[in-house]
């Protein structure tokens, strides 16, 4: 995919590649905080019974992951600093961040990525550890797009001027 540059050392070695494209008027800082600082009662809810299947598979993270309050000037692009429950993989000012949580059966990376017209792409990674990796991934996938869609209406919407 010659059209994500920022993340073509990572292509190869994935097994799930997802891109969500939105247009605002917020900065890339604005986006990211405002889209990881957001959390409906419906996403509460979703992993609640996350939790439950975590659980069920033996998974690492089997528990609600706290996300404490992001606000854009607290966005870090450095590497191993955290934002909401990822880590900060790597990024540059304006342009992306890449954020990363690993798992024993999966690692997700979720990319934030802006061009100078101000389209965000919102990149889902995925690279499968474990066969439970692909059945986990299966089964969430079709609240992870709910998810993400959600997450990109509040990143615009937050500090929209």
């Amino acid at each position: 995919m010659t059209e994500l540059p920022e993340l073509a050392d990572l292509l190869p070695t994935v097994d799930v590649v997802d891109v969500k494209t939105a247009t605002g008027n917020v900065s890339l800082r604005e986006f990211v905080a405002g889209s990881l600082g957001s959390s409906p009662l419906w996403i509460k809810a979703l992993f609640a019974v996350r939790v439950v299947v975590a659980k069920a598979l033996r998974l690492e993270t089997a528990t609600v992951p706290s996300r404490p309050g992001l606000r854009p000037e607290t966005v870090s692009f450095t590497p191993g600093d955290h934002a909401a429950f990822f880590e900060v993989v790597r990024g540059e000012e304006d342009h992306y961040l890449l954020l990363k949580v690993t798992d024993n059966h999966l690692i997700g990376y979720l990319a934030y990525i802006i061009s100078p017209d101000h389209e965000f792409k919102v990149v889902t990674l995925v690279r499968y550890l474990r066969p439970v990796g692909r059945l986990y991934y299966n089964a969430i996938s079709p609240f992870h797009h709910l998810v993400i869609h959600s997450m990109i209406r509040s990143g615009l919407a937050k500090y929209r001027q």
